[in-house]
């Protein structure tokens, strides 16, 4: 009995703390909440720096063809005939400059980075409804939990109390240990549906800290801010919509595109190809030149152009094949994509309607619990039913009440996630 009422005051407390802690923040609305998640999330973060890196590498490939110009000096002691380093001749000083002209390989290179890039962008914008839906789901179901904690608490309240008269009661001889027992359990889940509520709001406060910037113990729910749901008609073709509007989907076509382009690419790196080249060199007096040519100029230069006739290369077949695999490949990968994306939107739709009709009969339910509550309380004033008949039927009642409760979030879930698949969550997060 000592336990049981420090852990009432336990939860009191905790409940008491919320709160206060409640009314001094100021109520953050869904729209705020999808607002701040796409400022200060890490994943949004993350796939803007692989958009970006991807554009670098696309731009990488694009400027092969703009002439590259490398300024530098070759000093050296020479012994004998002047030899080369690195390839060049010593020098004072040298500019160097090539380019591609004509290279059928980088320009299928280039439109692969292109696409890549592309590819690269709709993700991002694919991690953007992707937050919305976590920080939309966090929301409604820390909302739902801040509604039922006054109650859960009033529900352990109550059984705390029962548990008090039934104790007594069984002091007395009047009841016996089982009711004792049976009081004691009910007090007992009471107690942990209503610890279960209060944790998942500190960690749903907690999770949605995470995701906004905002401190955790600032954060309360409006559930009126909380947008109406579109009407859904099973007319609508809703599978042709997601398919649409899903920037997974074109990510995944785009990277199907980049990857033949690649393919082509690797295959035309076996045609000829075409550089442009130039080099200006200032040499030196004591490399020996004067000793080993017949003529010395001081000031050399070179301009013209590389031409590449590939004419034997294995190595280089072998792999363009590989690439075609993997074209291959890229282009499966779109048809399965397309075959989720319509069994994952028709698997929701049906969804929807089993949840709504499983929430209509947990509405149901609650009403015949509480009209069983209210009919046992009229016969416990006639002196027909005791104290546990009313214990039975506040117990009925709390669990039909929790049923009902976690039926109308598995229905909103859905239909966030509905929203989500025909791409008009954004529009209906920020009205």
């Amino acid at each position: 009995m000592t336990s049981a009422r420090s852990l009432c005051r336990i939860l009191a407390l905790l409940v008491f703390a919320s709160r206060i802690s409640g009314a001094q923040a100021e109520p953050l609305t869904l729209k705020q909440a999808v607002q701040l998640a796409l400022i200060h999330s890490t994943a949004m973060a993350q796939a803007t720096a692989d958009e970006q890196r991807a554009f670098a590498a696309f731009r990488e490939a694009r400027n092969q063809y703009i002439p590259q110009v490398v300024v530098g000096s070759g000093l050296g002691k020479s012994w004998g005939f002047p030899l080369s380093l690195e390839n060049a001749a010593p020098s004072i000083f040298n500019v160097n400059s090539q380019s591609a002209v004509i290279n059928p390989a980088l320009r299928e290179f280039v439109r692969a980075a292109r696409d890549e890039s592309g590819a690269a962008a709709l993700q991002t914008k694919d991690q953007r409804q992707q937050v919305m839906q976590d920080v939309v789901i966090s929301y409604l179901e820390l909302a739902k939990w801040e509604g039922m904690l006054p109650e859960l608490t009033k529900t352990y309240n109550d059984a705390q109390k029962a548990l008090d008269l039934t104790h007594q009661r069984v002091e007395a001889g009047v009841d016996s240990q089982a009711e004792g027992q049976k009081s004691q359990l009910i007090a007992a889940r009471a107690h942990l549906r209503a610890l279960q509520g209060q944790g998942a709001v500190d960690v749903l406060r907690d999770q949605i800290a995470r995701l906004t910037g905002l401190s955790s113990n600032s954060i309360v729910t409006l559930p009126d801010s909380i947008p109406a749901f579109p009407e859904i008609k099973q007319e609508d073709d809703l599978t042709s919509k997601a398919k649409e509007s899903s920037f997974a989907l074109r990510a995944v076509e785009l990277r199907a595109k980049a990857q033949t382009f690649r393919a082509k690419g690797e295959h035309r790196s076996l045609w000829p190809s075409l550089d442009f080249a130039a080099q200006y060199a200032v040499l030196s007096e004591y490399n020996n030149y004067d000793q080993f040519f017949k003529t010395f100029e001081r000031n050399n230069a070179s301009l013209g152009g590389v031409i590449r006739f590939p004419i034997l290369n294995f190595s280089q077949r072998a792999h363009a094949q590989a690439a075609d695999a993997e074209a291959a490949r890229a282009n499966k990968e779109v048809e399965n994509a397309k075959n989720q994306i319509s069994q994952e939107v028709l698997k929701l739709q049906r969804s929807v309607e089993q949840l709504r009709a499983a929430q209509e009969v947990a509405e149901l339910e609650y009403k015949l619990a509480q009209s069983n509550v209210n009919s046992v309380d009229i016969r416990m004033n006639s002196g027909t039913a005791n104290i546990h008949d009313q214990a039975d039927a506040q117990t009925n009642l709390s669990e039909k009440f929790n049923s009902l409760e976690d039926a109308k979030f598995q229905l909103l879930r859905a239909r966030i996630a509905l929203l989500r698949a025909t791409g008009e969550l954004e529009s209906w997060a920020q009205k």
